[in-house]
């Protein structure tokens, strides 16, 4: 055959291939093929040919579970767990070919399949299965509506803070085979508590007990907790451990990498990133892993076997959740704990109330030492009252009392000491001087600051005042009510030349400082740890954080001070603990007694006495004033419901960002408080989120906000 012979022949053979397969094209065209908008004309599953989807609509009065046709090319990948995404909002009578259409694409998750549903219409078909990986199982999905009826919320968007976001490059990933359980610990510096080895045995065990853990100050509570994780872990458990913060996280993390290893457990916190964190968490949901450490979305961990569950801290803001329904992460662990029959273990150097209420009703145990153990760990903890700042003459011009500077300039002969302020910032806020009453614009009731430290105007309105005078005292002199870290820093730093000065506090937070002389000012919360312990620590203006309107006023302040010292050294090995607040009070009497739980209990039994949480129930309504009176009006509160307000609810100040439940700038917001006996929390959960969920189905103009125990009622 010759050369042109080939040419010649070459394009007749390409055209019938090309029209063959254009033929070939048209036949299977015909073939009903994958039609995310409607699978119009497509085959459905053969077995359990519907899906029954939950929506993430987080509406109220649409919180349930919607049928789902399932075509027969998603049937293997269309199980239980998985993400889909799914037509939602066709009307009844867009209907073609058997299928609903219509409506737009949103997420959900696949609950179950059925063979057949209870809705009499026409069903709308899967869209597509976003992925195959089950992400949602049966115990956390139970879990999350434990959550949403808890707090008159909606399973969507609980879902919303328990599923973290897909990451597809972390998905494709296979996680590590499990290793296998690590022998039961010693007990450690656990044998300082007297009920400290029965509970590891416990643990290491099989068993489930409940226990309140009043830790000592000091170095050891990471490694404490570590070893009640190990305990479990020895058992064939998994166990789940939730900490205010990363910084926290990581003193856990070290602790048991220590004990155990790598491998044994996983770091779930917002500072990994969103595909380490997804990685991380599909490892638990694949059974993985056993143990996990991580701050507050990490209480929805959907650990295998769970055999223990843990909060340190529980008195933190940081483990009540800033978004819709706003659970705590203490009340879900107990959820948790109650409905998995598993260990439970709240830990924390202060006692809340809510800690001490658990204990009053017998649902957990007291674990603490000894009052020997006490005295070895806590530093000695002195008090600078009214009576000595007025006698001190160095108080009145120095930022530090006399006691306070004395303390310092022994501490810092052998290491590190630690002053803590109550406030971040520069400039101070002013009060008088003897009543302390705070100071304020005669024009518009504002705040008065000194900029330029002579003279005196308006932080809210400017205007210059020249002529103040205390309205409740008549008095003309005043006082910085509160100075801030960076301010507290310079002063110090003049009194003490030779000395280097750090800061911690939000813009920036130190991890550690080494065990060298040093003054290290930090606003509470953001204390860093110092290798070997701080020689002192100075709690400055402690009758700004007892002075706060605010109903957990002396509890938040005696954790924040208890924090602070259990940084510091022992008593034996010269750590001392200056306190600048009068020595009356009720927290700073606890502090020097380091009777924490003392002063929970107190604390409680004046709640109960006057009917305030934790030993009612209590939930805010927040709106404008029509909205909340509507709410009021329409719901069907259960008996025995009191109603507090409604009362205005303050607006965001000016030159910082608006707080939750603040009236955006510009509108007038109220607040109502509904208060229940105990045993009817659940009643009034219930009712609140039937009232909202008809509010919303009727499109009744605007929306008020409730929130179930308020962390901050006044």
């Amino acid at each position: 055959m010759s050369r042109n012979n080939e040419r010649s022949e070459g394009p007749a053979s390409g055209a019938a291939e090309q029209l063959a397969l254009i033929r070939e094209s048209v036949r299977t065209a015909k073939v009903p093929r994958a039609k995310p908008r409607t699978w119009r004309g497509a085959a459905l599953a053969k077995e359990l040919p519907v899906a029954r989807v939950l929506v993430n609509k987080g509406a109220l009065h649409l919180d349930q579970y919607f049928d789902y046709a399932v075509p027969e090319e998603l049937d293997a990948d269309a199980q239980p767990g998985v993400r889909v995404r799914v037509r939602f909002g066709a009307g009844a009578r867009h209907v073609r070919g058997g299928r609903r259409e219509g409506g737009g694409l949103v997420d959900g998750f696949l609950v179950e399949r059925l063979a057949e549903s209870d809705y009499t219409g026409a069903l709308a078909a899967l869209a597509y299965v976003v992925s195959p990986e089950p992400v949602l199982g049966p115990e956390l999905l139970a879990l999350c509506r434990a959550v949403a009826d808890r707090y008159a919320g909606s399973l969507a968007d609980v879902l919303q803070l328990a599923v973290p976001p897909r990451n597809g490059r972390a998905e494709s990933r296979p996680s590590p085979e499990p290793l296998p359980p690590p022998p039961a610990p010693p007990t450690g510096s656990w044998a300082r508590y007297a009920q400290g080895p029965a509970f590891l045995r416990a643990l290491a065990e099989g068993g489930a007990p409940r226990a309140v853990w009043t830790a000592l100050p000091g170095p050891h509570w990471p490694e404490e907790i570590a070893r009640a994780m190990a305990a479990t872990l020895s058992s064939g458990r998994g166990a789940l451990v939730v900490v205010p913060d990363g910084r926290t996280a990581g003193r856990v993390d070290a602790a048991l990498t220590e004990l155990l290893g790598p491998g044994h457990h996983a770091l779930l916190t917002a500072d990994s990133g969103p595909e380490k964190r997804y990685r991380e968490w599909l490892a638990v949901r694949r059974g993985s892993v056993r143990a996990v450490v991580g701050t507050r979305a990490a209480m929805f961990a959907p650990v295998a076997d769970l055999g223990l569950v843990a909060v340190w801290d529980d008195g933190d803001s940081s483990h009540s959740d800033d978004n819709a329904p706003f659970p705590h992460v203490r009340e879900v662990l107990e959820l948790r704990a109650a409905h998995g029959r598993c260990a439970f273990l709240l830990g924390g150097t202060s006692c809340t109330v809510e800690a001490a209420q658990l204990v009053e009703s017998g649902w957990a145990l007291p674990l603490r030492a000894d009052r020997e153990q006490v005295r070895i760990a806590a530093p000695l903890v002195r008090t600078v009252g009214d009576g000595e700042l007025a006698r001190d003459g160095a108080a009145r011009t120095a930022r530090l009392p006399s006691l306070a500077w004395q303390t310092a300039r022994d501490g810092l002969r052998s290491g590190p000491v630690l002053v803590q302020v109550p406030r971040r910032g520069y400039a101070p806020g002013l009060a008088c001087e003897r009543c302390r009453e705070p100071a304020r614009c005669r024009h518009c009731a504002g705040p008065l600051q000194a900029p330029d430290q002579q003279g005196l105007d308006c932080a809210w309105c400017g205007r210059a005042e020249t002529a103040w005078a205390c309205a409740a005292c008549g008095n003309h002199r005043l006082r910085a009510r509160i100075v801030g870290a960076r301010r507290t820093a310079e002063e110090l730093g003049r009194a003490f030349p030779a000395v280097p000065v750090r800061t911690s506090g939000r813009d920036h937070i130190l991890d550690s400082v080494p065990d060298a002389p040093a003054l290290v000012v930090s606003t509470p919360g953001a204390e860093p740890v110092a290798e070997g312990g701080y020689a002192a620590a100075l709690l400055l203006d402690g009758w700004a954080m007892v002075g706060r309107p605010d109903l957990r006023a002396g509890e938040e302040a005696l954790r924040r001070w208890t924090a602070a010292a259990s940084l510091v050294k022992g008593q034996q090995e010269g750590g001392t603990v200056v306190i600048v607040a009068e020595p009356t009070l009720r927290p700073v009497q606890a502090l020097v007694r380091w009777d924490p739980v003392g002063h929970a209990r107190r604390e409680l039994a004046e709640r109960a006495e006057l009917g305030f949480p934790p030993v009612s129930r209590m939930a805010s309504v927040t709106g404008s004033a029509q909205a909340v009176a509507g709410f009021l009006a329409a719901a069907e509160l259960p008996s025995g419901t009191e109603v507090l307000g409604p009362v205005p609810v303050p607006g965001a100040g000016p030159g910082r960002p608006r707080r939750a439940f603040e009236a955006p700038p510009g509108e007038s917001w109220e607040r109502a408080l509904l208060r229940v006996p105990p045993g009817s929390g659940a009643a009034l959960a219930a009712a609140l989120k039937t009232a909202q969920a008809a509010r919303m189905s009727r499109g009744s103009g605007e929306q008020v906000r409730i929130r179930v125990d308020p962390p901050d009622i006044g």
